[in-house]
């Protein structure tokens, strides 16, 4: 159907989320007129926006294509002029079947494993976790299902192997991406979206010339099940997902493929299409699953296919893209970035990211941060899966890690951002697989320690695994629970939603009553630690993993069980079970600085110097956590840098992604730019551990991908710029001297604050503007003097914040080493005020001079 520009179609064929988006659409087009794939601006005028990943060469390989998705479909484009691949992922194509992996052996040898680590037989408690727990999958269980690929949409076009003025870029101001270029004198140029309202894949193709448009459309996949076939004008893939360890591949797919043309033809064979002399083309790609959740498969993959593929046929293309960009853009504009711009804008960003360690480029900082906010609006949607190792991008049957959930520090890293860079919708899918983990997680707690509650060990996968993976060596660490759990009270801390927490304290409480039931007494200081467990991956000096009271155990029950008593209170329940926990933290172990100043990893001073492993658990007090702070803990905040500064900088890029916020809770923005460039550095220039970095297309490197660095990052800015967990909102703690004057606006604050705007210059905070959003006393601390606005009492404060969403960390007291050497003590020049806001007033505050 043609329509006049500018005035869009609307059908009633959508759910009640796609109409809204598709209303917003409709009035955008109405003001602004329909912008067609046409309506272009020259490859140096599309390069000059800020919020674009452009390249002036196709990709060459799969880490230099770029991503697209609408949370449950994934779409990798490449961008080639003669071949594109379009590399296609849902986010429910797993391996495997429903099930749980538990070895209910350990139970038994339990007491054993517990008895030889108290007595400090360390390799002889190793060697029977081993045997109980064996490093690889036995016939009668299984280390957790990849994430899989659905496989390939390749479009060829004859004659096209040599163009002219090649250009590609991804805007993620609108999630589309685009490529031109010119064969001859025909310009040719094609756009892809992952459309949110509709639930497809958009592919726009169109030449300046009628006619002109040719090419094949065919269809591949590495699974082992599956067909090929066309029906009418269709391509149809049809596959069921593969067989690992013990389990048979149950996921049935279904992926369509239907062209619609202006002018020209479309012809078909047995599994291919020929679009012949066409003015313009769009394809639509649908795929269906059958899974409905982990445990039932009953879904009709193809019907689903079809009915989104017929919907999304009926809304023409420009509304159909405004449509999507609105919907995307309500999330990603509510918080901008702005370090300023150089020349670099002009280059492309292959080219930047190479240049950027030894330059001066604070627009790919901006760029990258806001990249990762938009990785997650498009691999986290409410009602889907949570964004998994790497996101949804995966071209593999069997990725690195099984692409699954790594729950010892990957999964949490995806959503440090969602609710500081104010995505918390994108949150609600950890939230719903956390409360199916609560369910398969009893299995867990019952059958393999004897205990009441809900545990998870390192990774889970959509199947909703709870066992240990990887045997005992990596795999013997049931706190992933505890780890995940604190996403539910960050929620809390910064929404203030009693509605969200007293649905969730079941999940908090079932956690807490796990560790209540399962922590042992040690025999040195009659402490109640986990045992057995690990500093994760790490190994220790005394026969392998294996470990009694870890120092990251430690802190992580200490905040399951401060989150349920503050939960407990709030929702006046349990006040016996509350009781019983609270009698429980008393006894857990103190922090320890050990002998050349560190923060111990372990419960024993095992530490060694130059150890650079790339995880450095033991600081999960001082970052997601709040157990360390300059102001109350200096020797605990000496002891953390003296940690982190014998780690080194250099690492894998999650690794690094992580330093960047410790380094920001630490006060130094130089150090955490410093990880940034090296983070912001091409993959592989290291080696093993040291071999992380920025792949082309801005995706973390490991090595290989995995998208958590991406995420960390992005957190680890909004970190140096604003941080809300030490009693008060401050400003600018961490900014480096490469930043000295930017604005951001939208970043969330703990307690219900939204910093609608915070621009600085020369290092000094200039204004300040806030919303509250729950009311309530907002507490500020800054290196400068602050005024209010006329009509806002501002006081110097002192003592405990009053508000209950900046509660403070009641820890022990550090135990120091003898003879240790603890570090100075941070030095503190900030201004502490105050105000008591009215919920839903705005605040303005500018800089004395």
């Amino acid at each position: 159907m043609n329509l006049p520009e500018g005035v869009p179609i609307i059908y009633n064929r959508f759910s009640m989320r796609c109409l809204v988006a598709t209303l917003v659409a409709g009035l955008f087009l109405l003001c602004s007129g329909c912008s067609t794939v046409q309506d272009t601006k020259t490859p140096t005028e599309a390069a000059s926006a800020p919020l674009k990943l452009w390249y002036n060469t196709p990709a060459a390989d799969w880490n230099e294509a770029l991503p697209l998705g609408n949370g449950r479909l994934g779409v990798m484009l490449f961008g080639g002029a003669g071949q594109e691949r379009l590399q296609l992922n849902e986010e429910t194509v797993w391996a495997g079947e429903p099930g749980n992996n538990l070895i209910p052996a350990l139970k038994g040898a339990l007491p054993d494993i517990r008895r030889l680590l108290f007595e400090g037989k360390y390799q002889e408690a190793q060697d029977l976790g081993n045997r109980v727990l064996p490093r690889h999958p036995t016939e009668d269980n299984n280390y957790g299902m990849p994430y899989q690929t659905v496989g390939n949409v390749f479009l060829e076009f004859p004659g096209h192997e040599n163009p002219t003025d090649y250009y590609r870029d991804l805007d993620i101001g609108t999630a589309v991406a685009s490529v031109s270029y010119r064969v001859g004198d025909v310009q040719y140029r094609r756009e892809v979206f992952a459309s949110f309202p509709d639930d497809v894949i958009v592919v726009r193709l169109e030449a300046d010339r009628p006619g002109s448009l040719t090419f094949n459309v065919r269809v591949e996949t590495p699974q082992k099940t599956h067909q090929v076939q066309t029906a009418g004008q269709q391509l149809v893939l049809s596959g069921t997902s593969g067989r690992a360890d013990n389990k048979t591949g149950q996921v049935a797919f279904q992926a369509l493929v239907q062209p619609q043309v202006e002018g020209g033809q479309v012809v078909t064979t047995d599994s291919a299409l020929q679009i012949q002399g066409a003015d313009a083309a769009t394809l639509y790609l649908s795929v269906g699953t059958n899974f409905n959740n982990y445990h039932d498969l009953t879904g009709n993959a193809a019907q689903r296919a079809a009915d989104r593929l017929q919907a999304a046929q009926q809304t023409p293309y420009p509304a159909a893209k405004a449509a999507h960009s609105a919907y995307y853009r309500k999330f990603f504009d509510r918080v901008s970035l702005d370090l300023g711009t150089t020349d670099s804008l002009q280059k492309p960003t292959d080219e930047r990211l190479r240049e950027f360690a030894t330059g001066h480029d604070p627009g790919l900082v901006s760029l990258y941060f806001q990249y990762g906010r938009y990785l997650l609006i498009s691999s986290s949607q409410p009602g889907g899966q949570p964004a998994n190792l790497q996101g949804i991008w995966n071209d593999q049957l069997f990725p690195p890690w099984d692409s699954k959930y790594t729950i010892n520090i990957n999964t949490e890293m995806n959503y440090w951002p969602a609710e500081v860079t104010h995505l918390p919708e994108m949150h609600e899918p950890l939230f719903a697989m956390l409360k199916e983990l609560s369910v398969t997680g009893q299995e867990s707690a019952t059958q393999m320690y004897g205990a009441r509650g809900w545990a998870v060990h390192h990774n889970t996968d959509v199947w909703r695994i709870t066992g240990p993976v990887d045997g005992a060596y990596y795999g013997l660490w049931p706190m992933g629970g505890a780890w995940l759990s604190q996403h539910l009270w960050q929620r809390y801390l910064f929404s203030g939603d009693e509605a969200f927490l007293r649905d969730v304290y079941p999940l908090l409480k079932g956690a807490a009553t796990f560790y209540v039931d399962v922590l042992q007494e040690e025999p040195s200081h009659h402490w109640l630690v986990v045992a057995p467990s690990m500093s994760p991956e790490n190994s220790h000096p005394h026969g392998g993993s294996m470990a009694a009271g870890t120092t990251m155990d430690n802190q992580l029950v200490f905040d399951v069980f401060s989150n349920l008593i503050q939960a407990a209170g709030i929702l006046n329940r349990d006040a016996t079970f509350v009781d019983t926990v609270q009698a429980r933290l008393d006894r857990l172990p103190p922090m320890q600085i050990g002998r050349w100043g560190q923060l111990q990893e372990w419960m024993q001073d095992w530490d060694r110097e130059d150890d650079k492993h790339r995880h450095i658990s033991h600081l999960y007090g001082l970052y997601p956590s709040n157990q360390i702070s300059p102001l109350r803990h200096p020797d605990l905040f000496a002891a953390a840098h003296t940690s982190l500064v014998a780690r080194g900088d250099k690492s894998t890029g999650w690794s690094m992604g992580w330093k960047v916020n410790f380094w920001a809770r630490l006060l130094d923005g130089n150090r955490a730019y410093r990880l940034i460039q090296d983070q912001l550095s091409p993959a592989g220039q290291g080696e093993g551990e040291h071999g992380g970095g920025t792949y082309p297309n801005l995706l973390d490197a490991h090595p290989p991908f995995q998208i958590d660095g991406n995420f960390g990052c992005t957190a680890g800015i909004a970190e140096m710029l604003v941080q809300s967990h030490d009693g008060a909102v401050q400003l600018l703690p961490a900014l480096p001297d490469a930043w000295p004057q930017g604005t951001v606006t939208g970043l969330r604050a703990r307690g219900g604050f939204t910093l609608d705007e915070l621009t600085w210059s020369d290092g000094n905070v200039e204004r300040l503007v806030v919303t509250s959003n729950l009311g309530g006393v907002l507490r500020l601390r800054t290196t400068q003097t602050l005024q209010a606005e006329e009509g806002t009492t501002l006081n110097e404060a002192t003592g405990e914040n009053p508000n209950p969403f900046y509660r403070t960390a009641a820890i022990k007291t550090p135990l120091v080493a003898d003879g240790a050497t603890t570090g100075p003590a941070p030095t503190s020049d900030t201004r502490l005020y105050e105000v008591e806001t009215e919920k839903g007033k705005r605040y303005v505050f500018t800089r004395t001079r």
